[in-house]
């Protein structure tokens, strides 16, 4: 099992590299005037492929990334009078701020945060506010004739519920992340937006990946020591541990 810690970090450290390198030319290509995107459109196409990247990881960075993502998105959004998208953005930095902090110091005797399930009544919960969310965003983009008001109205729900699941780290928040990247690529494509569309087939294969990981980290943290929290590989926090090193740590054990 050791030998497989070696791949664990090449494949990390490729994955850092090739994402640095993107963004490197498209940020140079933005400033040079090679590509034709305006740079904040691409500091925020940037910031969002790192914060989606590094959430999959459990990589507290992930937060500060996400909140500069929504201030690009908020700058963009503006310019172009998308106001109730500029006001989304807005939700999402608070909540970027919310979950960086709960991550950091939600735990117990406010230690960091360990991944968790979602209970059926939170569940419930959940459920119940966004049903309602949805409802009462249909009617108002209805109003103001928004092209798409029940898909728009249900996009933006899942999103903040999800976005809300993901600041307590419960697990479930990648299967929310999902269906809405899933009503996103077809709503885009319907709208001729096929990069965008793109995009989000992209985002929901990193849910995919993240939601495999999270679970995996789960039950190795589980099989060292159920109910307690241990050291985790990111900046030496307590938390859920490497699945790789979990496992080497447990064939050590048992010789």
């Amino acid at each position: 099992m050791q030998r497989g810690t070696p791949r664990r970090d090449w494949g990390a450290w490729l994955g850092y590299t090739a994402g640095t390198l993107i963004s490197l030319a498209l940020i140079a290509g933005s400033l040079m005037r090679r590509l034709e995107f305006d740079i904040t459109e691409v500091l925020g196409f940037v910031t969002g492929g790192w914060g989606v990247w590094l959430t999959v990881r459990e990589n507290i960075w992930n937060w500060p990334i996400g909140i500069a993502n929504s201030v690009f998105f908020l700058a963009l959004f503006v310019q172009a009078r998308l106001f109730a998208d500029s006001a989304l953005q807005v939700v999402y930095i608070v909540l970027g701020a919310l979950g960086w902090y709960w991550w950091l110091r939600g735990g117990t005797a406010r230690t960091a945060l360990p991944i968790a399930r979602t209970t059926p009544r939170a569940a419930v919960a959940l459920a119940a506010q966004g049903l309602a969310a949805t409802a009462a965003l249909t009617l108002g983009l209805a109003r103001v004739g928004d092209a798409a008001p029940f898909w728009d109205a249900l996009t933006t729900t899942l999103s903040l519920v999800a976005q809300y699941m993901l600041t307590r780290k419960l697990i479930e928040n990648w299967l929310v992340w999902m269906t809405a990247d899933a009503v996103y690529v077809a709503l885009y494509w319907s709208r001729a937006l096929h990069l965008t569309a793109g995009l989000y087939a992209l985002f929901f294969a990193l849910c995919v990946a993240g939601l495999v990981q999270w679970r995996a980290a789960s039950r190795a943290r589980d099989a060292i020591a159920p109910g307690t929290e241990i050291l985790s590989p990111i900046l030496g926090q307590p938390g859920a541990p490497d699945p790789v090193e979990a496992d080497a740590g447990l064939e050590a054990a048992h010789g």
